[in-house]
């Protein structure tokens, strides 16, 4: 866990600042691009688009190659498109940077969750999943501020004229630079690490292969996994979650905006990343409560139900600060949910076909980034208010609980988790 979450974590932790930054840009980018809400989503959601289409590739390609230099590859190539978002004019030029920023980022996500089943027995994996993905909140806690404080300041330096081309600029050169540090750091599997002995190494990738073989004997290839009806059910659970994470990180800096009025960027910033600051407490604790007990199904359902009434309750609150409590338990819901969904797949999936299966549910999943900010700018251009976008988010998300315990039959309950836990010395301290 100390040698590879720091790292990924940081990569994850910049793939989401570049991802979703442009929440912060846009109360000043629209105005100065002329874009309207409808046209803003459609932007912001493309990337989604460019996403969809090389997600099962670039994991089977992953899964081939190695972690290693494809990460690498994906990183180099999403900090160069990341930046160019500096020199972007109009609707068209947005639209064609965002699709090329989805291309170039596809992969990373599923890439990593399949990566770390290569390293850990099933007994921590929601555990780990849950501390890689604490980049997520934590982007914004330090994300939000920084990119408020970048649009604040940036305006004429490196002869930009406006902060909010200098913050895109900026932003995108630590994961160019931390992309050459993967390159030549980050070990493909268990065997390749120096800091493993030869002992070690082996006891855990036996550890590993041991559980599989115990979990998924049979598992599906390549065409059967992307196939398989439980990968489509856990595409729409996933498509349901992910839809309110995305509504909340594209229009939450607007929603603060519209509560308290006249604003500056960095304290936008700092009122949003509230929510996300105590979301990544509660994910860890239901990760581990999830990890502890072996139960996926309702360590899932039940936040996702909680944050789908929260957004509903947020609508009709008049107070600033109970609509920031109420998005809270939301984030909450949806970030406790997300790292106890990945531990689904992997009870039915292994080898190439979870590298598909993954990736199928993951870009399924994130086809909400482009549906949830364009829908939810669509109907504010309609109604004039965002409430209407925040329904769509409770009734997704209300959908995806239903699903997912319709599922409770078809997925494993933790059966494999049981398998390899710590009681044995070896398989133990290989683990950890």
């Amino acid at each position: 866990m100390w040698r590879l979450l720091p790292l990924l974590g940081l990569c994850y932790l910049l793939n989401y600042v570049d991802r979703v930054n442009v929440g912060f840009a846009s109360v000043t980018m629209r105005p100065d691009l002329g874009l309207s809400a409808t046209a803003y989503g459609l932007g912001a959601g493309l990337f989604f688009v460019g996403y969809f289409f090389f997600e099962v590739p670039s994991n089977v390609i992953l899964h081939r190659v190695g972690a290693r230099l494809w990460i690498a590859r994906i990183m180099i190539t999403w900090g160069i498109i990341a930046s160019a978002t500096a020199f972007v004019q109009g609707p068209i030029s947005f639209y064609v940077v965002r699709f090329l920023l989805g291309f170039a980022e596809a992969g990373f996500f599923p890439g990593i969750i399949l990566y770390l089943t290569y390293w850990f027995p099933r007994v921590q994996r929601a555990k780990v999943v849950a501390l890689f993905f604490l980049a997520v909140p934590l982007s914004s806690v330090v994300g939000g501020p920084l990119s408020g404080l970048l649009i604040d300041n940036g305006e004429g330096v490196l002869g930009f004229d406006a902060g909010w081309r200098f913050m895109f600029f900026v932003e995108g050169i630590p994961a160019l630079l931390l992309g050459i540090v993967v390159l030549f750091v980050l070990p493909d599997r268990p065997h390749d690490a120096r800091w493993l002995s030869k002992a070690e190494s082996s006891a855990l990738e036996e550890t590993v292969a041991r559980e599989d073989e115990a979990e998924v004997p049979h598992g599906p290839g390549l065409a059967a996994a992307l196939r398989d009806g439980r990968v489509v059910a856990l595409s729409v659970v996933y498509f349901g979650v992910v839809f309110g994470l995305y509504v909340l990180a594209f229009f939450l800096p607007q929603v603060v905006d519209e509560l308290e009025g006249s604003l500056s960027g960095l304290q936008i910033g700092l009122i949003t990343a509230i929510p996300y600051a105590v979301a990544s407490v509660v994910m860890v604790l239901v990760a581990r409560h999830s990890d502890r007990t072996g139960e996926r199904v309702g360590h899932v359902a039940v936040p996702v139900l909680v944050g789908a009434v929260a957004v509903a309750v947020a609508l009709y609150l008049d107070s600033p600060l109970l609509v920031i409590a109420a998005v809270t338990v939301c984030a909450c819901g949806v970030f406790a949910a997300i790292p106890v969904i990945w531990q689904l797949p992997s009870t039915f999936l292994t080898g190439v076909g979870a590298a598909a299966g993954i990736a199928l549910i993951n870009s399924f999943g994130n086809l909400s980034g482009f549906v949830g900010p364009y829908l939810t700018g669509w109907l504010e251009d309609v109604t004039g208010s965002l409430r209407a976008g925040m329904w769509c988010v409770a009734g997704f998300m209300t959908l995806s609980a239903v699903v997912v315990v319709a599922m409770r039959r078809s997925v494993g309950q933790g059966r494999g988790d049981r398998l390899g836990a710590p009681d044995h010395p070896t398989t133990s301290r290989s683990g950890e």
